[in-house]
């Protein structure tokens, strides 16, 4: 079940890398320069408020007890990747971890 849902999440999250490619390459043929969207601009245009929230909840809830270094170097460069690059790192992540394995066949 746990494997099932990791490959589905995985499809999703190369799906949306398609789409934030062609985005952004509708973009850049029509502006005739090379154009790439940051993630943090696309999750603020989609929704600023849940941008906001999570910026305050790892701020005060999880840097309180790890340091103050999360959000600022590792968050920022995060959101500042292009979106299509993060969603194809994590999407394949998710379709490795839930990837059926070879059965054993001399067990």
């Amino acid at each position: 079940m746990i494997s099932f849902l990791a490959r589905f999440v995985g499809l999703w999250l190369i799906a949306g890398m398609l789409v934030a490619m062609i985005v952004d390459a509708t973009k850049t043929i029509a502006a005739s320069t090379l154009t790439v969207t940051p993630l943090g601009v696309t999750w603020f245009s989609l929704s600023p408020a849940s941008l906001l929230q999570t910026q305050e909840f790892v701020q005060r809830r999880i840097e309180s007890y790890i340091g103050n270094w999360l959000w600022d170097p590792v968050m920022q460069w995060l959101l500042m990747a292009p979106t299509w690059v993060v969603f194809g790192v994590l999407g394949a992540a998710f379709l490795y971890l839930g990837r059926r394995r070879p059965k054993d066949i001399f067990a």
